[in-house]
């Protein structure tokens, strides 16, 4: 039972990320969604305590972008700006893998003409 209670909390913060993305600009949704698929998938066989640490920090982001969502509430998208700081002590336990992770994704949503593959996933 608590395996199939695990796989639901999991499901639902995957679902509800990608519901807050919907809020974001269509090329930030769609660098966004392609991130949290991936994430999500690399991490299906991961040890405990990935999982727990791979849960609290998607939760933390879940939360920041909830609230950002929340408090852009009838501004234009363009002029909305979502994130966070990165804390240096928070980088600097970050595994390599994952310091190239975020550089890319840094290059990425920073570009000044972002192109994106857009696709709508079927279902």
């Amino acid at each position: 039972m608590a395996a199939s209670a695990h796989v639901s909390k999991v499901r639902s913060m995957y679902k509800r990320i990608l519901v807050l993305h919907r809020f974001l600009p269509i090329d930030l949704r769609a660098l966004g969604d392609q991130y949290v698929k991936d994430e999500f998938r690399r991490h299906k066989s991961a040890s405990p305590e990935e999982v727990k640490s791979f849960m609290t920090e998607w939760e933390n982001y879940k939360d920041t972008l909830q609230t950002q969502v929340l408090e852009s509430a009838g501004e234009r998208l363009s002029s909305v700006k979502f994130g966070t700081h990165l804390p240096e002590e928070k980088l600097g336990s970050f595994q390599e893998e994952q310091i190239g992770q975020l550089y890319e994704l840094m290059l990425e949503s920073t570009k000044p003409n972002r192109q994106f593959d857009i696709q709508e996933d079927g279902k």
